[in-house]
């Protein structure tokens, strides 16, 4: 496809700093407008359904099917859930009470970051682009439906789909103009120079999977980001498990989207004396899902692009491992047959016993989940109890992203803050606090702060402090001490009184 809607380079600063002005018009204050705009984006994707399912066919080889199960559905989701909440999750609230202080009307709410820029993958080019979009401010290096979330919380934002999903990223560059807000969202299509630039520019917030280069980028500007990254994602097998379910369920979530799924298991640790009962049954359910084939099935995707393909194809190629089933490839065809490695490859790792398993979980980065099958609950609490990952998901694979108030995110290697939901509206907003303290407390309570110091005073500065906890190694004797409040318990009355008669407003 050719390249001629990629975006102009001198362009690129110009539609920053349109962004840059169109926030700070305050036109986003409004949480009505957020409601519209949080609208709009779902109805940008229901109304063009047709459009995005062919985009996603010609550039992903995607069946239907999985581009609703993983782009629409989460989609919708995430919209629907930031338009009902964006009102109260944008309210001012109360810090917690403290005697001290509560006079002072201590508050926070939650403020927008600013303009965010949202760099999309290749994988879910819908969902990693609107999603987020929806509720908050974000940077991210992978389409993921976020628009809906940076709306929520009251961003301007610059979209960067993927190149490498040109028909989706050609379809963004159409309708979000059509759709959205012409000057607070804009979209920015381009490989490697056009990313190169738009990286150079200042961004309140940014998220992505190019890791490195996001974050060094980042760093030059004092930029926050949110990087979800993957990682090679492990099952742990446990032989008293249903292992026909467990077959159906790994080798679905290492199949769907031709592998390309960054919670994608990627390999299985089993006993020994397990692994031909599992790979039999990987075999059932392999005919099962492709009876006459995956690669002329329609319900298997294809690899991005021949060059992922060829890389896939020569780690297969040079394998010390066997392969039992598929591990054929055609590079021109971007097809893989189902194997494995960020492809539809599965690797089996035949183990001793769950602690030999256990030691080549912790052998290697962090993963973004860990997956292990069994009915033993004392199994799966030895697996995840001793282990480290973004999600620790039992008996299934892949779908947890998908579960409404539960985020997605990383740890270490695999990636830092949060997806989806009212977590990725907490990662696109900063708490702003603020106090209104009355002039009259300095003179019965907070007067000795000022110079010039006493010792008199020291007493009550003492006071604002709290007893600490009985020491550890003298539990027996040690007791609660209670400070010395007298001035500053007046202080409370009197607040109390005033609190009744309505001071301060709660609205300040």
């Amino acid at each position: 496809m050719s390249n001629s809607f990629y975006t102009p380079l001198e362009e690129i600063p110009r539609i920053h700093q349109r962004a840059r002005d169109a926030y700070r018009s305050g036109k986003l204050k409004s949480i009505e407008y957020r409601r519209e705009q949080i609208a709009q984006a779902g109805y940008l994707l229901k109304d063009n359904e047709q459009r995005f399912i062919v985009a996603m066919r010609t550039d992903l080889g995607r069946p239907a099917q999985e581009t609703i199960f993983f782009d629409f559905a989460a989609v919708y989701i995430d919209v629907k859930t930031a338009y009902d909440n964006v009102a109260k999750w944008t309210k001012s609230e109360r810090a917690p009470f403290n005697l001290n202080f509560f006079v002072m009307n201590p508050r926070m709410r939650p403020e927008p970051k600013g303009v965010v820029l949202a760099i999309a993958p290749f994988n879910a080019p819908v969902f990693m682009l609107l999603g987020p979009l929806s509720s908050a401010p974000w940077l991210q290096t992978n389409v993921y439906v976020g628009a809906g979330w940076a709306i929520a919380g009251g961003n301007a934002v610059v979209l960067k789909p993927s190149e490498q999903s040109p028909g989706v990223a050609k379809l963004f560059a159409e309708l979000v103009p059509k759709y959205l807000d012409q000057d607070l969202f804009h979209v920015i299509n381009g490989g490697i120079p056009e990313t190169t630039r738009v990286l150079e520019l200042p961004w309140d917030h940014r998220n992505g999977r190019v890791a490195r280069i996001i974050s060094e980028a980042a760093a030059k500007h004092l930029t926050p980001t949110t990087l979800e990254l993957g990682g090679k994602n492990p099952v742990v097998i446990d032989p008293k498990c249903d292992v026909q379910l467990a077959a159906r369920r790994i080798l679905w979530g290492r199949t769907c989207n031709a592998g390309q799924v960054c919670l994608a298991p990627e390999y299985v640790l089993l006993p020994e004396n397990f692994q031909d009962t599992f790979v039999e049954a990987l075999k059932d359910v392999y005919r099962s899902f492709y009876p006459h084939g995956p690669k002329d099935s329609d319900s298997f995707c294809r690899i991005v692009s021949e060059a992922h393909t060829a890389r896939i194809k020569d780690l297969i190629d040079r394998t010390r491992g066997t392969v039992v089933f598929g591990g054929d490839a055609d590079v021109a065809e971007r097809y893989v047959a189902p194997t494995e490695i960020f492809g539809p490859v599965l690797l089996l790792v035949p183990v001793k016993d769950i602690d030999e398993a256990l030691d080549i979980i912790n052998s290697k980065d962090h993963p973004l989940a860990i997956y292990a099958f069994s009915p033993d609950q004392a199994f799966l609490d030895k697996v995840f109890d001793n282990t480290e990952s973004g999600a620790a998901v039992a008996n299934e694979v892949v779908i947890s992203i998908g579960v409404p108030g539960l985020p997605m995110g990383g740890v270490g290697a695999s990636g830092h803050g949060y997806f989806t939901g009212k977590h990725m509206f907490d990662e696109f907003t900063h708490l702003r606090v603020s106090l209104n303290n009355p002039g009259w407390v300095d003179k019965i309570a907070f007067g000795f702060r000022f110079p010039p110091y006493k010792p008199e005073k020291e007493k009550q500065l003492r006071a604002l402090s709290p007893s600490l906890p009985p020491r550890p190694s003298d539990k027996k004797h040690a007791s609660a001490k209670t400070g010395s409040w007298p001035v500053l318990l007046l202080t409370g009355v009197v607040s109390a009184v005033l609190l009744k008669l309505g001071w301060p407003s709660p609205d300040i």
